[in-house]
């Protein structure tokens, strides 16, 4: 084992995210390119990565049943950061590139959260992203198209593993990508900071996971999100409430809040069962905190009211798990969820900048 680039990798990203942290990625963005309004998003071309902006993630997160009859959940997340703008594309860079890699996994289950994470460096292989065929991985952790026809993403099979859980899910989606914002172009601030941001909602999931007492076979429902930009943040946001909800009727809803000094920045989008988005600017979803539970030592709001006055929404939702705390480099909460209320279903729930 090569010790000093290793240990070069975790002194990096100590360095870029303790001087960043969630409320860095309001930091300025020069050198890197920035998203623009009405640039048309580009299929396979846009699954893989964009070296030039700053910041990008493949995040996907599943709802599961086990055939115990208990509720699970399961992310799978893989982030791609530059410490500088210019050389992602060289792929002679080696140890002298400036992309750095991050994967994240989690299993929930009633009573416990498993964590575990990766760090690479780019240039070297050990972490990237192919389009087509699409590939994401970091070391041994994957996720791989098994599509044979249409989008590469229609079909894939995501493996992760830690030192106490790992699972294998096969997934396969029943609906068309979907665009956020503004065909794509997502605002995340009044000053206009924004993202190029896309999902896909609609997959159906099959797998195992592997627990301490041994296998589970699940089901359930997952949701990949794809998101890159250079400065998605004002400056003085903190962090997000992020929530992706599935209804029983195959609608779908994406919402979020920012939080800053003078208050929260809302978006959502609706998504209908054949795919049709329709987006939400600010103040038009209300998310109200209910329950304050203490997570790792924190106040974490872990059960919310949702309102979406335009399309009838108003839901409750419940963690499977209150303390599905991310132990990671840098901490947050992400969980599976119920909800009641106005419609019924499942969905996750992504809370950082709890400090």
């Amino acid at each position: 084992m090569n010790v000093r680039p290793l240990a070069l990798v975790f002194w990096l990203w100590a360095t870029a995210l303790s001087a960043q942290g969630f409320a860095g990625l309001g930091t300025d963005a020069e050198g890197f390119a920035v998203p623009q309004r009405g640039t048309a998003l580009t299929f396979p071309q846009d699954h893989g990565a964009h070296p030039d902006y700053r910041i990008e993630w493949w995040y996907l997160t599943a709802v599961l049943e086990g055939d115990d009859g208990k509720d699970y959940g399961a992310q799978w997340t893989l982030f791609r950061s530059a410490l500088a703008p210019g050389d992602g594309s060289d792929p002679d860079a080696g140890w002298n590139t400036a992309q750095l890699w991050m994967g994240h996994a989690g299993i929930t289950t009633p009573d416990q959260h498993f964590v575990a994470e990766r760090l690479a460096r780019g240039g070297i292989g050990q972490a990237g992203v192919n389009y087509d065929p699409f590939e994401a991985w970091i070391d041994d952790w994957t996720m791989t198209s098994t599509a044979i026809t249409g989008d590469q993403l229609d079909q894939l099979t995501v493996s992760a593993r830690g030192q106490d859980a790992a699972y294998t899910l096969d997934l396969i989606a029943s609906g068309p990508l979907v665009l956020q914002g503004d065909r794509g172009y997502s605002v995340k601030s009044a000053s206009g900071q924004a993202s190029y941001y896309y999902s896909q909602p609609f997959y159906d999931v099959v797998g195992e996971i592997t627990l301490p007492e041994g296998p589970v076979r699940v089901t359930g429902k997952a949701w990949l999100d794809r998101e890159w930009s250079s400065q998605p943040l004002e400056a003085d946001q903190s962090g997000w409430d992020w929530f992706s909800l599935h209804f029983e009727d195959n609608s779908k809803l994406m919402g979020f809040g920012l939080r800053s000094n003078t208050g929260v920045f809302t978006s959502a989008t609706y998504i209908a069962p054949d795919g049709t988005p329709t987006p939400y600017s600010d103040g038009a979803l209300t998310l109200t905190p209910l329950t304050l539970t203490e997570v790792a030592g924190r106040q974490i709001p872990t059960e919310w009211r949702l309102e979406l006055p335009p399309q009838g929404i108003d839901v409750t939702t419940r963690p499977t798990n209150p303390q599905s705390w991310m132990d990671t480099l840098f901490p947050y909460w992400e969980g599976p969820l119920r909800f009641t209320g106005s419609h019924e279903g499942v969905g996750y729930l992504e809370m950082t900048g709890y400090e």
